[in-house]
């Protein structure tokens, strides 16, 4: 089997590029190891910067997010028992975010894909990728018990932080930047309607917390909790306690998350990645294969839609003029963002966190910190940019 394009990972990213290229008339092939259900089920991130938005559109995949996604305006700071607003719109220049679950944007792309688009193949275990530096790199993947070959004329890899794609960049050649944080999120989501308009991010005493939401009726909430947390010890009762207390309000005590049913509860540990360079010969790197960021800042779904819109346009380059100029500046291109993207997310996990070693002076300074974005519009508009999302590189 031959392709132009051959993608490891049907996630976001890879269903993303495959659906940018079928538009652009490349072909390509998507391997996923998993099974549809799992892929459409798998909870990940929640939020859609404006650029990852506007591409979807785009792309012929924003019908349903239109129609089921939820605008946001802004993000609410609590510290201090105080609340602070950022509103978006008026920092950035009207640029704002969207409220719409990575499940339902890879339904959507898995819609498309199985529609009118290339070959969409689950439970594909990769097993290696070879000739990187060849004119006609190989994939070889096993498909129902069964090995095959995929000769492709650029391979990319959008399979995670534990896929195998990344081997193709030799170690002698790859350089790996790395920061783990000395805390956790117990993430959950329940079968509540969400209090809040907009996001909270409250730095606490007690530690962070996050209410968030994924639909009118389903609340996404998160608690700072030490590394190597056992969710079990974290029954339904101590964690919405425990998010009453974060989130309270000195004039407002009594307004409480309303509670219902825990659907859903896991542990997420903090870090930080990043892989260079994020291609080698004709293999290239594109969302958590290449980097990983603290979920704080709602970049990760984000760097990853951006990795693919900038290669997809390298593609179509390189097939409508021969140029491979802009393939060849993939790695910097994408990297300048990436790096600002980690710069905020830890910004954000930093700034908003109780380290466990932290002094009382540690918390005075983030509480200054805070303090200075509520009151200063500058410091305001530099987080709301980022939040919301730079420009895309051209």
């Amino acid at each position: 089997m031959h392709t132009t394009v051959g993608i490891v990972g049907g996630g976001p990213a890879g269903l993303l590029l495959a659906r940018l290229l079928h538009n652009a008339g490349i072909d390509s092939v998507v391997l996923e190891l998993r099974d549809r259900a799992y892929v459409e089920q798998r909870q990940r991130a929640g939020i859609l910067e404006q650029s990852t938005v506007d591409a979807l559109r785009a792309a012929g995949a924003g019908e349903r997010m239109d129609v089921e996604g939820i605008p946001h305006h802004g993000i609410e700071l609590r510290f201090g028992r105080r609340a602070h607003r950022l509103d978006f719109p008026s920092l950035t220049g009207g640029r704002s975010v969207m409220v719409y679950a990575q499940t339902e944007v890879v339904k959507d792309l898995i819609a498309l894909q199985l529609a009118d688009g290339g070959p969409l193949l689950f439970g594909a275990e990769v097993t290696s990728v070879e000739g990187a530096d060849s004119d006609s790199p190989v994939v070889e993947f096993v498909e129902k018990g069964r090995a095959q070959t995929l000769t492709c004329d650029y391979v990319v890899g959008c399979d995670g932080f534990h896929g195998v794609t990344r081997d193709a960049v030799p170690a002698a050649v790859r350089t790996v930047y790395e920061r783990t944080y000395p805390y956790s999120w117990l993430g959950i989501l329940a079968e509540a309607p969400p209090v809040y308009d907009e996001l909270v991010y409250a730095h606490s005493e007690r530690g962070f917390a996050l209410a968030s939401m994924r639909s009118p009726t389903v609340s996404r909430l998160y608690l700072q909790v030490p590394n190597g947390t056992d969710p079990a010890d974290w029954p339904a009762e101590r964690i919405w306690d425990e998010l009453d207390a974060r989130l309270a309000l000195d004039k407002d005590p009594g307004r409480k998350l309303e509670r219902g049913p825990v659907t859903a509860k896991a542990v997420l540990p903090m870090r930080s990645h990043v892989t260079e360079p994020m291609r080698h010969g004709r293999v290239f790197l594109a969302g958590d294969a290449a980097h990983i960021v603290p979920p704080t800042g709602a970049k990760g779904l984000n760097l990853a839609a951006a990795d693919v819109i900038v290669l997809a346009r390298a593609l179509v380059r390189w097939r409508e003029t021969g140029s491979t100029e802009l393939l060849d500046a993939y790695s910097d291109t994408c990297l300048r963002r990436v790096w600002r993207a980690e710069h905020f997310s830890a910004f954000m996990t930093t700034t908003l966190h109780a380290d466990p070693a932290q002094s009382p002076f540690d918390t005075r300074l983030q509480l200054a910190q805070l303090e200075r974005i509520a009151t200063s519009p500058h410091a305001a508009a530099e987080l709301a940019e980022n939040y919301a999302g730079l420009p895309l590189p051209r």
